[in-house]
């Protein structure tokens, strides 16, 4: 079944974000939000309103800390705060300095998700929400409270892919929207029985949204419409159920 009236906005006008920066709010009074609609937000700016911004130079590195820097050509502050933010390290690669670990969340990425692009202030860098679910039902919430329309929210951030070149957005967080739509059981147009066929609708909704999103302009919201049948009342169970059991997982 195909979907009619598909469409992907960006919001324009909002502001720098600060901590304390209401996103429901603000979002709410620029996107002319209905029902069945699905928000997307930049990780960055929910992390900003959050007030996860930490200066590096309020972080004391280390011995770990110190030796991967050296390894990796990358400043000791930096790893420091990857390895706070780490349960694993699950690769390194010296010649390219690259550091990809698995986050307190659950998520393998480089550098637990720290980042300092699009951030203002020298040697200042912006960590991954604490809990970017509960950041999407909060913004969700606000949203109703100012337009009185429930649209799912989804707070995304560009990871890299296995085996190919370049990052696509994903969802990191997400409220009101089918995450996996299970195929499993459901048959092809030939009468075959899908054995595997898991549709992850949250992270295909965070790809097609970056594409109406400029990442060097103030653009950090998209509204997506035409997906009513994945927006639900309740908030779900958010981005975390999608993640694959350690033991499941045949690359580790």
């Amino acid at each position: 079944m195909g979907i009619s009236g598909f469409s992907v906005r960006p919001v324009e006008g909002l502001p720098e974000v600060d901590e304390g920066f209401n996103l429901g709010a603000a979002i709410a009074n620029l996107a002319g939000l209905a029902s069945g609609d699905v928000v997307a937000i930049s990780q960055k700016v929910v992390s900003k309103a959050e007030g996860r911004s930490v200066g590096l130079g309020s972080i004391d590195p280390g011995g770990e800390a110190e030796q991967l820097a050296r390894e990796l050509g990358k400043d000791p502050r930096l790893v420091e705060l990857i390895l706070r933010d780490a349960t694993t390290v699950v690769r390194t690669d010296p010649e390219r300095g690259i550091l990809i670990t698995e986050t307190r969340h659950g998520f393998i990425c480089a550098n637990s998700g720290i980042d300092a692009s699009n951030v203002e202030g020298e040697d200042t860098v912006l960590l991954l929400p604490e809990d970017a679910d509960a950041s999407a039902r909060r913004i969700r919430d606000a949203i109703e409270a100012a337009a009185s329309v429930r649209p799912a929210v989804l707070v995304s951030d560009s990871f890299g892919r296995a085996w190919r070149t370049g990052q696509a957005e994903v969802a990191i967080g997400c409220a009101g929207l089918t995450v996996i739509d299970d195929w499993r059981g459901r048959t092809d147009s030939h009468g075959r029985e899908l054995a595997a066929t898991m549709i992850a609708i949250a992270d295909q909704v965070a790809a097609a949204a970056d594409l109406a999103r400029d990442k060097t302009s103030r653009t950090p919201a998209v509204v997506v419409t035409g997906l009513d049948r994945y927006v639900t009342g309740e908030d779900g169970p958010g981005s975390l159920s999608q993640l694959r059991d350690p033991g499941e997982d045949l690359f580790r």
